[in-house]
C-alpha cells in the first residue's frame, strides 16, 4: 500500500476569552490508499477540527499536510478549488448540510457544477444517476427530483455520500455519518461507505463516537484525548488491548 496523505506537527488552537484553546496539539500520522483510518474520542476532544483542516475548511495553526507528497497545508483560490476533486467530507448532520430549496440531481450536481464538468443540472444527469446507483438509491429517476424534507434520514445521508462521491474523489472524512440515524438504518450506511472503500479505492477518515462502529469498518484506530492522539493501532489491537 503506498501512502496517500500524511498529516505532521499539526496544531489547530482557538482564541477564547480566557486564552487558547489546543483543539489539535502536535498531531502526526499517515494514511495509505484504500485504508479507512477511524478517529475516536469523547465530544470536544479535536476529532471534527481534525478532519475539517484535512479538507481545508479550517486553516491549521502549524503544521504540515501532505498528500500524494504534495503540500497542500495552505491553499487557496484555484489550488484549493482544484483540491476538492480529491478530498471531500459528508457531514454529521443530512439536515443541515443541504439546502432545503434544492432537489437531488440539483443537489449531487452543485460540485460537478462548480468545477465546471457540466453547466447544467441537466447535462450533470447521468453522473447523478450513476451515483445514486453507487448508494443504492435505486431507480434513480425515482430520487432525483425529490427535495430532502421527501426523504427518510437513511436517505439523506445516502445523497450526502453521493454529492461526495460525484467528483470521484481519493479521499473522503466522513464526520460521524451515522450519528444521526436510526440504529437499523446504520448498518446499511457503514456496509455502504465499506463497499465503496473495497470497490472504488476510496480513502477514509471514519470520525466517531462509536467504538462498535469502528472496529466494523476500521483498519486502523486513532483515539484522540484533549487534542492529542493518545493511541494509534490496529482496529482489533485498539479494541482488544487498549492501552
Amino acid at each position: 500500500m503506498s501512502e496517500l496523505l500524511r498529516v505532521e506537527n499539526l496544531k489547530k488552537y482557538f482564541k477564547t476569552p480566557n486564552g487558547f484553546l489546543h483543539a489539535v496539539d502536535d498531531l502526526s500520522f499517515s494514511i495509505n490508499t484504500g485504508e479507512t483510518l477511524g478517529v475516536v474520542g469523547e465530544s470536544g476532544c479535536g476529532k471534527s477540527t481534525l478532519g475539517r483542516c484535512i479538507v481545508h475548511l479550517l486553516e491549521p495553526t502549524a503544521g504540515k499536510i501532505f498528500f500524494e507528497d504534495a503540500d497542500i497545508t495552505y491553499l487557496s483560490g484555484e489550488q484549493l478549488k482544484e483540491s476538492r476533486k480529491d478530498l471531500q467530507m459528508i457531514f454529521q448532520d443530512p439536515y443541515e448540510s443541504m439546502n432545503p430549496r434544492m432537489d437531488v440531481q440539483t443537489i449531487i450536481s452543485e460540485p460537478l457544477r462548480i468545477q465546471g464538468l457540466f453547466r447544467t443540472v441537466h447535462e450533470a444527469r447521468e453522473v447523478v444517476a450513476e451515483v445514486l446507483c453507487d448508494v443504492e438509491m435505486m431507480p434513480p429517476e425515482e430520487y432525483m427530483s425529490r427535495y430532502p424534507h421527501e426523504l427518510s434520514g437513511g436517505q439523506r445521508q445516502r445523497v450526502a455520500v453521493a454529492r461526495a462521491l460525484a467528483l470521484d474523489p481519493d479521499f473522503i472524512v466522513a464526520d460521524e455519518p451515522v450519528s444521526m440515524l436510526d440504529v437499523s438504518i446504520r448498518g446499511e450506511v457503514l456496509n455502504l461507505m465499506l463497499n465503496l472503500s473495497r470497490s472504488k479505492g476510496v480513502t477514509f477518515v471514519y470520525i466517531t463516537h462509536d467504538l462498535a462502529t469502528a472496529r466494523h469498518i476500521c483498519d486502523r484506530i486513532a483515539v484522540m484525548y484533549l487534542g492529542k492522539m493518545v493511541e494509534l493501532g490496529t482496529a482489533e489491537e485498539v479494541i482488544g488491548n487498549p492501552r
